[in-house]
């Protein structure tokens, strides 16, 4: 995805992909044996259609496959680095931190995203999970939103963040951003 492929592109550390490595993000069996040389894990992998009301989808990549992936870097000893969203915090406190108590909306992409997170916090022995929210660079879009703040980023942006905190070897949960904007402000950056 473009997160993961900024990461690659800024590090150059090994990148494995649903659609060349044929993984059935469902069914970590398969797909398993191609974590074994890595004793660091990070999971970009997301259904990202935010406003889909396909819940399935949702439930099993947003949410079993994060189990399935937790356990497996416990039961291997691997960290886990987990790329979240800051859709989690929809309908919370206005510039919410990592101490407020999340309330998604009503999006199942929110709601499996915030499950998936909780299983990382409560069952994983080492992780670092990252909630943040990125767009393109350039920003391919011909109109951005005046009225809507974000703390979100240009994904090299975001990614030269979380490469920081990864190389830190930061543990807990972060909510990884700049400074407040506008999304009309973020895309006139360029």
């Amino acid at each position: 995805g473009l997160l993961g492929n900024e990461l690659n592109k800024q590090t150059e550390w090994d990148i494995l992909s649903r659609s060349s490595d044929n993984i059935d993000i469902k069914n970590i069996t398969t797909w398993a044996h191609l974590l074994l040389p890595y004793d660091t894990i990070i999971n970009c992998i997301a259904f990202t259609d935010t406003y889909s009301n396909d819940k399935q989808s949702n439930w099993d990549i947003n949410y079993k496959a994060v189990i399935e992936l937790t356990d497996y870097c416990n039961y291997h000893q691997k960290k886990l680095i987990h790329i979240s969203t800051d859709y989690i915090y929809s309908n919370s406190v206005s510039e919410a931190s990592e101490e407020d108590v999340p309330v998604h909306n009503n999006t199942w992409y929110s709601y499996t995203k915030l499950l998936g997170d909780a299983y990382v916090q409560v069952k994983s022995k080492n992780y670092l999970i990252c909630r943040e929210s990125h767009k393109p660079y350039p920003f391919p879009y011909s109109q951005a939103w005046d009225d809507v703040k974000t703390n979100g980023d240009l994904v090299p942006k975001i990614a030269q963040l979380i490469i920081t905190l990864i190389e830190k070897d930061a543990k807990g949960v972060f909510n990884v951003g700049t400074e407040v904007k506008t999304i009309f402000d973020m895309a006139s950056e360029f």
